[in-house]
């Protein structure tokens, strides 16, 4: 297709579409001669791909080149290619290992991976931002005076350990590693608030059952 018709199918400008190209987030087109270039579906998929990460994602553009490098990166393997991808997107800064809550929250995320048999996270610990941002939240709740820890996440986290398995069985549906790290993105990007809005839809239903609408 020609860019015109790729603009059209994907929704996104022709303006944008060549800035897109001059960033490195979308690969160039097959060259027809000095002023016209065709693109294919891989050019369609993977332009979609990039305005949910710049628009629903919110992310910056060299963000997503970072994580469209890793989604692109064959020479990793399939756990290494997807983590550096997910890794690559924004996480919480580093929290204050001074910080007595902090410590308090290093132990019980330490207790509950201990409990949950998670021998990948522990091993994971010192450079995982999703460790980090489970510490930070923990210890949140403790500075507020909730005794919030392994106990507590223990039933949580064995709800993410079937969404989890839910997601890698999507995931492994796919038929190119890229299609897999980049199914992966999305759900970081997507799935993750339409889960959070699930929540807090059961809450509010669960709310509802439990106490009427007084």
């Amino acid at each position: 297709m020609r860019l015109a018709e790729l603009s059209e199918r994907s929704g996104v400008s022709t303006a944008t579409i060549k800035y897109y190209l001059r960033e490195g987030l979308l690969a160039p087109g097959r060259q027809i001669n000095a002023t016209t270039a065709e693109y294919d579906e891989e050019h369609l998929r993977r332009l979609r791909l990039v305005r949910a990460m710049i628009q629903v994602g919110r992310l910056p553009v060299a963000t997503v080149r970072e994580v469209l490098g890793h989604v692109d990166d064959d020479s990793l393997g399939r756990t290494i290619r997807l983590g550096a991808a997910l890794w690559a997107l924004p996480q919480v800064p580093e929290p204050d290992a001074e910080d007595e809550y902090v410590r308090a929250a290093h132990r019980e995320v330490g207790a509950l991976l201990d409990r949950l048999g998670w021998e990948n996270a522990k091993q994971l610990t010192t450079i995982s931002p999703a460790y980090r941002s489970l510490v930070v939240a923990v210890a949140a709740f403790r500075r507020l005076g909730y005794d919030w820890g392994a106990e507590q996440l223990a039933p949580y986290a064995e709800l993410m350990q079937r969404t989890a398995v839910l997601d890698l069985d999507s995931l492994e549906a796919l038929p190119s590693g890229a299609e897999r790290v980049e199914f992966a993105v999305l759900g970081a990007i997507l799935n993750e608030p339409a889960l959070q809005a699930l929540h807090r839809l059961a809450q509010e239903e669960e709310s509802a059952r439990r106490y009427g609408f007084e």
